[in-house]
């Protein structure tokens, strides 16, 4: 069960957990894609000692958080508004990870005046960027899922429940059929065992109910995202995992070009799952100096 329930103002339910710090510095951490609010994430003892408090939730649709259709990327600043305030927050970091970065960056573009900083890792740019060949050097899987939107919303949605069916009978298997199309460096990450109890927690949370909250992921990625990331004015950080095949360096690269004064590292050998490595540092970052 969630820590909070926190109602949106249009009656829906967002389904939150806090974590570290009770007192520490506040840092919004948004989930990947497929997700939810439960991993993976630092221990509790990292977060106490890097003086993190850090809240995480389901985006609508998954876990405990009630859907929200036709959402656009844009919407995840509305909701972050409304678990602040409930926290009784006036700013706060966001660290957003894989489909966690553009939700990051809609925080950042819309809430400037109370967004410090954002830390966004192995992030899409959106779909239609101009100069960025979207698809470039992305896995077959992820190509295809992207690609099924296209072909017809119906037939999309559908195969989707099918595969979150799939993943939430049974993640170890969908963990091990996704060992062929990663890199080595990826490989040695899931295969440490901790990491995998994160990543077969958050997978059994997010499709409690369905497979709504990564349907309408991938539709927000895929349409317009409600805001320009050349409006972002917060201090911006990027990091990206050079072998990353999920979330091709390129999004990474072309976000870093457009977002004024990002900082963009790139790091040799490391991929998508690199992500879950560098977590705790990025989050001493994005918690300020007086962390």
């Amino acid at each position: 069960m969630p820590e909070l329930m926190v109602q949106a103002a249009d009656g829906r339910r967002l389904a939150v957990d806090t974590h570290g710090h009770i007192k520490g510095r506040p840092v919004f951490l948004l989930h990947g894609t497929p997700g939810s609010r439960v991993g993976p994430l630092p221990r509790a003892s990292v977060l106490y000692r890097l003086g993190v408090r850090l809240i995480s939730f389901d985006r609508p649709g998954y876990g405990d958080s009630s859907r929200l259709p036709g959402r656009r990327v844009s919407s995840a600043a509305d909701d972050v508004t409304t678990i602040a305030d409930a926290l009784g927050l006036a700013d706060f970091a966001v660290l957003g990870r894989s489909g966690g970065g553009p939700h990051a960056l809609a925080c950042a573009a819309l809430l400037p005046h109370r967004v410090t900083r954002v830390s966004v890792l192995v992030s899409l740019a959106p779909r239609h960027a101009e100069g960025l060949d979207w698809y470039a050097g992305m896995t077959e899987s992820n190509r295809r899922g992207y690609s099924e939107v296209e072909r017809g919303l119906h037939r999309f949605a559908d195969a989707f429940q099918v595969r979150s069916r799939k993943i939430k009978d049974d993640p170890v298997a969908v963990i091990k059929g996704l060992v062929p199309e990663l890199p080595p460096t990826d490989r040695s990450v899931v295969a440490d065992a901790g990491i995998r109890r994160m990543l077969l927690s958050t997978y059994r949370e997010a499709f409690r109910y369905g497979a709504y909250g990564w349907i309408d992921d991938v539709l927000a990625f895929t349409s317009d995202w409600g805001f320009t990331v050349e409006n972002i004015t917060v201090p911006t950080r990027l990091w990206h995992g050079a072998d990353d095949q999920f979330s091709p360096v390129q999004h990474s690269q072309w976000l870093a070009d457009h977002i004024p004064g990002a900082e963009l590292y790139l790091e040799p050998g490391a991929a998508h799952f690199g992500s879950l490595r560098v977590m705790a540092e990025e989050l001493k970052w994005a918690a300020g100096p007086s962390c």
